[in-house]
């Protein structure tokens, strides 16, 4: 005889699981009591048939008190977990919700402070600035162990020798300037008619002895002057005139200057006494290193009454 399939009187005894649902609960369901799916039932007995609780239906449609009577279940409201297929704690007297550990607060200070970066950052710099110490030794060393080794230096721990330079003494490295030459016109080259005399007080030379008979054409003195370094210099003449300007014609190193050197009553004396009247003049030159020529001479068109006691080379204008 084949298995019966009429169905369930009640949802509750249609559905072996309905006691858990909220729907089932609220109907008074309990488990059931003849068996079903995972509920042993009471042992098959010899000519009754087993009631078989397999039924088709359409999705969504439940049967309830007889065959082909479909209903479809209440929609829940908006918002609402639907009573099949809500979980089990949202039935009354469904689990608890249980919270979760508590989670530690952020360190250092109140709830409402975040990390402290401030922390965070100085140590970042602390790391950075050991590093950048320990890369500069180790560049420092690496420079110094090349040093020391290179060209076949000796190695590391070697004895060096230290050799000690002589003293130099500060005097002798500082040279002072070479003395630009004076010299006494009794000492120097003459010609024409000069001659030397001695009878004229306040002469400066060697012995009170000057250069006189230079008034006649074709007298002259010549002066072999050397200077350290080629450039322009000044000459100077010390001389004595009878209270009247005088001049003669200058020549260096064969070269005769455009202007004659003049021979001037520059303290304006009006006495004609030679010894009252010891005067300086000068006149620029252009001098080669070495030994220069330079000569006074007594030409047409100059007017010579004077007497010659020193000439002189100096780098700066003398003043006085």
């Amino acid at each position: 005889m084949a298995a019966g399939n009429d169905g369930a009187k009640t949802p509750e005894d249609d559905d072996p699981f309905g006691y858990l649902y909220a729907d089932g609960q609220a109907a008074g369901a309990r488990a059931p009591q003849g068996g079903g799916y995972g509920y042993p039932g009471p042992a098959a007995q010899p000519g009754v048939p087993r009631t078989s609780y397999n039924q088709v239906r359409t999705v969504g449609e439940r049967q309830y008190g007889g065959h082909g009577q479909a209903q479809v279940p209440q929609q829940a409201p908006y918002g609402q977990p639907h009573p099949q297929y809500a979980a089990p704690e949202t039935y009354p007297g469904g689990g608890q919700h249980r919270p979760g550990p508590p989670q530690p607060g952020p360190r250092g200070g109140g709830g409402g402070r975040g990390p402290n970066t401030k922390g965070l950052l100085i140590g970042a710099v602390a790391v950075v600035a050991v590093v950048v110490v320990g890369i500069t030794a180790a560049v420092i060393t690496n420079n110094g162990d090349d040093s020391d080794n290179a060209g076949g230096g000796k190695p590391t721990g070697a004895p060096t020798q230290v050799s000690e330079s002589p003293s130099v003494d500060p005097s002798s490295s500082t040279q002072p300037p070479a003395e630009l030459p004076q010299q006494d016109a009794a000492t120097l080259k003459l010609g024409g008619s000069a001659a030397l005399a001695k009878d004229i007080k306040g002469a400066e030379g060697a012995d009170g002895a000057y250069v006189t008979g230079f008034n006649a054409i074709g007298s002259s003195v010549t002066w072999q002057a050397e200077v350290p370094e080629a450039g322009s210099y000044y000459l100077y003449v010390r001389y004595a005139i009878p209270a009247k300007d005088a001049n003669a014609t200058l020549t260096v190193n064969d070269t005769a200057n455009s202007n004659p050197i003049g021979l001037k009553n520059f303290i304006g004396s009006s006495d004609p006494n030679l010894e009252k009247n010891w005067q300086t003049t000068w006149a620029p030159v252009t001098l080669k290193q070495g030994q220069n020529t330079i000569k006074l001479s007594c030409e047409t068109g100059n007017q010579c009454d004077a007497v010659f006691d020193w000439l002189k080379i100096s780098k700066t204008q003398i003043r006085g």
